[in-house]
């Protein structure tokens, strides 16, 4: 059922092509994310399944009657509240229970900064390794079981687990290094509910333009060139509903008449402009990527010029020799963030708080923004990232200023309560409902 943290998942997994190259940095960096990028590609692309309508839709249908909307942190708080919200915390970190069960992305757990902790510790770290946002909800079902500890869930994710009662909060003053936070990350939207925290913050990474060089000698400067009709059938973008969003951004600063705050809490009006916006933009695109590869693969070919993409797809085409471009556009972008979630049944609090502590130090932070490809919440692991991987920081956004961070919209659960109280914002199941059948 778990896997040792040295052990790859089971053969048959998608992942299983992985290798561990430690003799050359840029060499063991590339080989992780041939497996990172088909996880993190069918993590967003999850977002059409089955399990994400059931379970946002009982997300949603719990935020419908706009109880507790003065809440600013969870997008709109389902009736009730959090179930576990007054859930006694930890009031200092005992001796360790010997073991830590932790459902996680691969490329989350690797032997370089894994081992040190097992040997700080005493705690033997066990794995199970999640395909999916959705295979990370299920997992965490009933509090973890009682079984898993800790899960290292994305912005799309987080709010499930939390609402459905399955995360505990925590004790955020006994982690030294969350004071070291960039402010974004230390109590967001995503993972902190009325002031409550439901795990500590990890890593994150923006949605970026992407162009060839080729074409174009400077930036473009704003979004609008992936909906021009002059760039027909050389765009590419993600196979997301979640992109929704990315057009939101878009028309809050091109149609302020649609009075567009959040782009992930939309009223119907907002919706079905941003809607409109991606359907229209439909016969322009040369194709929707699913994965990374495919996006990498369209700009090596010269199939695209454009594209919509993360920065993990930039490093890989620099690293082929490509002139590939990248960019935050006048307008911002929208980004994902993740953090490591407690189980509300964890069945051993003291290694979790001693891999939250460990994890949120700047050095191992630095370790896996490296090795993953990914920007640290902790603004100290600058000076070791370049230690590592000389221009790593910058080439991660690592030491960029607050006005960065504030044009990124980070990716949170859309509901049906707005932060305004009002039940008028649409529920992330017609996000996917709109994707499937207006959209593509």
């Amino acid at each position: 059922m778990f896997g040792q943290h040295s052990n790859q998942p089971r053969e048959n997994h998608p992942r299983e092509n992985h290798r561990r190259v430690n003799h050359l940095r840029a060499n063991y960096r590339r080989e992780n994310h041939r497996r990172v990028n088909h996880l993190r590609a069918n993590y967003r692309r999850a977002a059409t399944g089955l399990t994400v309508l059931g379970a946002v839709a009982l997300l949603a249908a719990c935020g419908s009657s706009g109880s507790g909307g003065n809440n600013g942190n969870s997008g709109g708080t389902p009736s009730g509240g959090v179930p576990t919200a007054n859930l006694p915390v930890l009031k200092h970190i005992g001796k360790g229970e010997g073991q830590l069960n932790l459902i996680a992305w691969a490329g989350y757990l690797q032997p370089e900064w894994v081992k040190p902790f097992e040997q700080q510790t005493g705690c033997q770290v066990n794995a199970k390794y999640a395909n999916t946002s959705d295979e990370m909800v299920a997992l965490m079902a009933n509090g973890g079981g009682g079984q898993y500890d800790m899960v290292s869930s994305s912005g799309d994710a987080d709010l499930r687990i939390i609402y459905g009662g399955d995360a505990r909060p925590v004790n955020i003053n006994l982690i030294p290094s969350w004071k070291d936070f960039f402010p974004q990350f230390q109590s967001p939207p995503f993972n902190t509910v009325n002031g409550v925290h439901y795990g500590v913050s990890l890593q994150w990474g923006p949605n970026v333009l992407m162009y060839s060089k080729k074409a174009f000698k400077t930036a473009p400067p704003s979004w609008d060139v992936i909906y021009s009709k002059k760039y027909k059938g050389q765009i590419t973008v993600p196979d997301n509903p979640i992109q929704i969003a990315d057009a939101a951004v878009y028309l809050k600063t091109h149609d302020k008449s649609l009075g567009i705050t959040d782009p992930y809490e939309l009223t119907q009006p907002q919706f079905n402009a941003a809607v409109k916006l991606l359907a229209d933009q439909k016969p322009l695109l040369k194709s929707y990527w699913a994965l990374a590869s495919q996006e990498i693969s369209a700009f090596k070919n010269g199939d695209v010029i454009l594209g919509a993409g993360w920065p993990y797809q930039v490093s890989a085409l620099e690293g082929a020799k490509f002139p590939i471009g990248s960019t935050i556009p006048s307008e911002g972008a929208t980004g994902w963030a993740d953090t490591w979630m407690l189980a509300s049944k964890a069945p051993h609090p003291n290694c979790a708080y001693m891999w939250m502590r460990y994890i949120s130090t700047p050095k191992v932070q630095a370790q896996q923004a490296v090795s993953y490809g990914e920007t640290p919440d902790n603004k100290l692991a600058c000076a070791y990232m370049n230690k590592l991987q000389a221009g790593s920081c910058a080439q991660y956004h690592a030491n960029a200023p607050a006005t960065y961070l504030n044009s990124i919209a980070l990716w949170k659960t859309p509901v049906a309560t707005c932060d305004n109280g009002k039940p008028d914002c649409m529920p992330y199941s017609d996000w996917v409902t709109a994707w499937n059948t207006q959209i593509k």
